[in-house]
């Protein structure tokens, strides 16, 4: 009998503020290490970072309120995740 909070989810999203050049990307790849959780990060060209995390929706939540901090050096002026459908990544990578 498996749980709601169990459940394996994908999340896509964008990360604003002053987040390239302090080690966000880095950082979030070792965050979700930590949590179990799959997917990658990629700075973009407008300043931006993009993250795919999959995962259990717990950890993905723990991950969430972290990137909404990010790295001490970041300052993170908005978040924007969306739930999708879950791709069967594995592993984490910085692209």
């Amino acid at each position: 009998m498996s749980s709601e909070h169990e459940a394996r989810i994908s999340m896509h999203g964008y990360i604003s503020g002053r987040v390239q050049g302090v080690r966000f990307r880095q950082s979030t790849a070792e965050q979700a290490e930590q949590l179990g959780i799959d997917g990658w990060v990629r700075n973009l060209p407008d300043g931006r970072v993009e993250v795919m995390c999959e995962g259990e929706r717990q950890a993905i939540e723990v991950l969430r309120k972290w990137l909404a901090r990010g790295p001490k050096s970041a300052k993170v002026e908005s978040i924007e995740l969306t739930e999708q459908g879950v791709q069967g990544i594995a592993g984490f990578i910085v692209r």
